[in-house]
């Protein structure tokens, strides 16, 4: 930590890359899991819909716990960090489970195995995510230096999800059962990768003593403290909402690539640029919070994102490959203000609450903010999984039927775009600017400089 709450790069660095884990992982559950229940492992929609909300919705309470258990910890590695030491290997071997095809004949044995795997995964990246994204707001309490920190590791989100996008069908080739074992062994091998860099954010983060000392409250004041939190509320709405669209976009990417544009082969390459596109816009939205404030940059972001989402419902394949690659350019700028801007809202709703209750709750926001993420997750999956059931989808056919495609295009296209509108509303009425957080920082270090909060 340097001078007036600045970071040293090699920080930023290093806990930045830690989320190159996290995105990996996410993204490649979000991309290929339910391709890969339906046309690898051989599960109708309808029940792959089933075993993804299982194991996604029972994982709802774990969020909650484990924030609630850091927030408690007190080792002499600190709150968060000693989480990321003992949890990385479980991760890792979670994740694998998620890609192995059992040796089960029927489909409901199936469903009761990949539900189980994703609780499982769902429990053990709980354990080290959680306590991850709650350091944010503990190694700076700079407005802007936040937004710095954010965009630090958004930046190894993104190369995690280009690796998540990329690499997997590089190896696998397409998504068919006579590759299942491919699957697998690329699963066990984006486990382990996902799983290093949390050392590196063990081992390049120090957690700033004074929270150690405070006394933490009760769980249910703590659930009180983030429902009254104003900022907190609005931050957690265009977060869910935001990754729901995200999410949605993810999982039929690769329908809509297959079955509409015809271009499974180049699927990779097309996922490729939208990443790229998103890494090499991340210092233009950095500068949008800066000139303007996270909210406008926000809104603005959403609304170019919406704009060219909708357009694909009318892309057909005689567009062209160049066409589909400067969409995926443009749905990039979009994708970078997504990774930036959300995230970087919550340390500064923590602050809001500390100057309201006196107390700081990290680890409970962040946990509810992971919550929302599951619960997008619980939402969109199992969403597109139904809607191709009930379009009359066939895994592997070599032509959809008619209602089959306008089902993919109307789920990538418009069906994001109502989210990310409802996520702009949430934005409009978010309550805390630049100007505003400055004053809570101002009040916050007057109190501090009256004393130490007593235990």
């Amino acid at each position: 930590m340097l001078s007036n709450g600045k970071l040293s790069r090699r920080t930023k660095v290093l806990y930045g890359a830690g989320d190159i884990g996290f995105a990996l992982t996410d993204t490649t559950i979000g991309v290929l899991f339910a391709i890969f229940l339906t046309d690898v492992v051989g599960l109708s929609p309808s029940l792959a819909a089933a075993a993804v909300f299982i194991g996604r919705s029972s994982d709802y309470i774990n969020d909650p716990l484990i924030g609630y258990l850091t927030d408690r910890t007190r080792t002499r590695w600190g709150r968060r960090r000693p989480f990321l030491l003992f949890g990385f290997l479980p991760f890792a071997l979670a994740f694998a489970a998620l890609w192995w095809k059992p040796p089960i004949a029927s489909q409901l044995g199936l469903v009761i195995y990949y539900a189980l795997a994703y609780v499982l995964y769902d429990a053990a990246a709980t354990f080290v995510y959680m306590p991850y994204f709650a350091l944010t707001p503990e190694l700076t309490p700079d407005y802007d230096e936040r937004t710095s920190l954010t965009s630090y590791r958004m930046a190894f989100s993104i190369i995690g999800g280009l690796i998540a996008f990329t690499v997997p069908l590089m190896v696998i080739g397409s998504m068919r059962p006579e590759n299942a074992g491919r699957v697998a062994t690329t699963g066990l091998f984006l486990g382990l990768l996902a799983a290093l860099p949390l050392l590196l954010a063990f081992l390049g983060t120090r957690e700033r003593p004074e929270y150690m000392q405070r006394a933490q409250p009760a769980f249910k004041d703590s659930l009180r403290a983030a429902a009254r939190n104003r900022p907190f509320v609005f931050a957690a709405g265009i977060f869910l909402f935001t990754w729901t669209a995200i999410e949605i976009i993810q999982a039929m990417l690769l329908y809509f690539l297959k079955y509409r544009m015809n271009l499974e082969s180049e699927s990779d390459l097309v996922a490729a640029t939208v990443f790229i596109a998103a890494l090499l816009t991340l210092p233009f939205w950095e500068w949008a919070s800066r000139r303007w404030d996270k909210r406008i940059a926000y809104i603005a972001g959403m609304l170019f994102l919406s704009a060219v989402m909708i357009t694909l419902i009318v892309v057909s394949p005689d567009w062209g490959l160049g066409l589909v690659f400067a969409l995926a350019a443009l749905a990039g700028v979009g994708v970078g203000a997504v990774h930036v801007l959300p995230w970087s809202m919550i340390p500064d709703a923590v602050e809001w609450d500390e100057l309201a209750s006196g107390e700081r709750h990290e680890g409970i926001f962040y946990s509810l903010v992971t919550l929302f993420r599951k619960i997008a997750s619980s939402i969109s999956l199992p969403l597109v999984l139904l809607v191709l059931d009930w379009s009359g989808y066939v895994s592997n056919a070599a032509e959809q039927s008619p209602t089959a495609v306008r089902a993919i295009r109307i789920m990538i296209g418009p069906v994001p775009s109502v989210f990310l509108c409802a996520g702009i509303i949430f934005a409009i009425f978010y309550p805390l600017g630049r100007e505003r957080h400055a004053q809570v920082r101002a009040e916050l270090a007057r109190r501090q400089s009256q004393g130490p909060v007593a235990d």
